[in-house]
């Protein structure tokens, strides 16, 4: 068994990795320059360290950007991202170009899974035409699917991929059982088998959408009791203590699932002639918070008798979640931009974030060493631990704590 990975981002890198102690791995990127990083043994997503990298490529795992590398793999693993368009419509360009790809060098009895999120129906419908197009193969008869959806949280060092349980499905009852078997084989978490791909891919899209619901919740009860004068955090630290309450806290809902599934889902939900109102409730909700927060920022401000207008703010943390390098759909985005609109003069520091990434995803600098001390106002805008023991000497200065880890802030949600 040959298995290509196709994509090797947050999710394809780990997955070869675990994959590479089994079987012979052939890694697939269409960018240059990620695989020659990958090749020096350098991950700049920090999901594998250098010694990980390493033992891929002692377990004869290959990096490559040629088609021709995997023509004689016969189970080829699909993990390109699923974005959403400027409209937060469903972006399944990267998904097409793979499929593409993929069934360029498709030949009979291999097996294509997917594991990039999707909305019901989508291998199925979208990508399969795809594959049978390119590799004139029948599907279900020359070729099978598989689809396990990537569970991966950026960042998150406990919760590995071979920790987390996956849930499979493939496009035959038999060819279920043999892509469930290909991931117990390494994930010693478990597997779930259920009993058809479009039931796999539900279940993915619906664990973002209820997170992000929730969220969107906690969200709104934060700018109500800010209303009330009620500190949001001290209620939900009572209401936590009866067993079955669910202990969300509110935040900036960004990055590479929560605040992009969610449109998938309403995509084909719209699609089939149901207007899904909750779901898209919450996302109204969530993708207005950056907007609330620079508002709250400037109130504070104003209170403490700044001139808004060429205000210095500094904000801390542009990844979309603490203590990792991912600024992929950073809400923070919306803070930043807002406060400009108001005028103000706002540098940018982050401990973990890619300097050139930041420039070239988001147009936006990064400040190196800063003085705290120079800014009318500071938002801490990502839970990083470097940025947990700051300190205020200057009692004019506003500190806003997003995430409410500092035991003095002027405001936070």
């Amino acid at each position: 068994m040959k298995i290509a990975i196709i994509g090797l981002g947050y999710v394809g890198l780990p997955l070869a990795h675990a994959f590479s102690f089994k079987y012979d791995i052939v890694g697939f990127d269409v960018a240059q320059w990620r695989i020659d990083e990958l090749k020096k043994g350098t991950d700049r997503t920090l999901e594998l360290s250098e010694a990980q990298v390493k033992e891929a490529i002692v377990n004869n795992m290959q990096f490559t950007t040629a088609l021709d590398d995997i023509k004689d793999c016969n189970i080829y693993i699909v993990t390109v991202p699923t974005p959403i368009d400027e409209n937060k419509r469903p972006d399944l360009s990267p998904l097409i170009k793979a499929s593409e790809s993929v069934g360029s060098v498709l030949k009979k009895d291999d097996i294509v899974i997917y594991e990039s999120t999707v909305y019901p129906g989508a291998t199925e419908e979208d990508c399969v035409p795809i594959l049978e197009k390119f590799s004139n193969l029948k599907f279900n008869k020359d070729f099978f699917c598989g689809y396990s959806p990537e569970r991966i949280n950026p960042g998150d060092k406990e919760h590995t991929v071979t920790k987390i349980l996956k849930v499979t499905a493939g496009s035959t009852p038999e060819i279920g059982k043999k892509v469930n078997e290909l991931y117990a084989s390494v994930i010693t978490a478990g597997t779930h088998l259920a009993p058809t791909i479009k039931v796999a891919e539900a279940a993915k899209i619906i664990e973002n959408s209820q997170r992000d619901i929730n969220i969107a919740f906690i969200n709104e009860l934060a700018i109500i009791f800010n209303k009330l004068d009620i500190d949001t955090n001290a209620v939900l630290d009572a209401a936590s203590t009866k067993w079955n309450f669910l202990p969300f806290r509110p935040g900036l809902v960004g990055g590479h699932c929560i605040g992009v599934d969610p449109y998938y889902l309403t995509h084909k939900a719209q699609q089939v002639g149901h207007n899904p109102e909750i779901i898209l409730a919450g996302r109204r909700i969530n993708d207005n918070m950056g907007i609330y927060v620079a508002n709250q920022v400037i109130k504070l401000m104003i209170k403490r008798g700044h001139t808004v207008d060429g205000a210095k703010v500094l904000v801390l943390g542009i990844t979309f979640k603490e203590n990792c390098p991912d600024i992929r759909n950073s809400k923070v985005i919306d803070v930043i931009q807002e406060l400009k609109e108001f005028g103000c003069s706002v540098d940018i520091s982050d401990y973990w974030a890619d300097k050139d990434e930041v420039k070239h995803e988001y147009n936006l600098e990064l400040k190196g060493q800063v003085d705290y001390q120079d800014y009318n106002a500071i938002v801490l805008a990502v839970a990083h631990d470097q940025y947990k023991d700051i300190k205020r000497d200057n009692d004019t200065q506003v500190v806003f704590d997003i995430k409410s880890i500092l035991d003095f802030s002027d405001g936070r949600l």
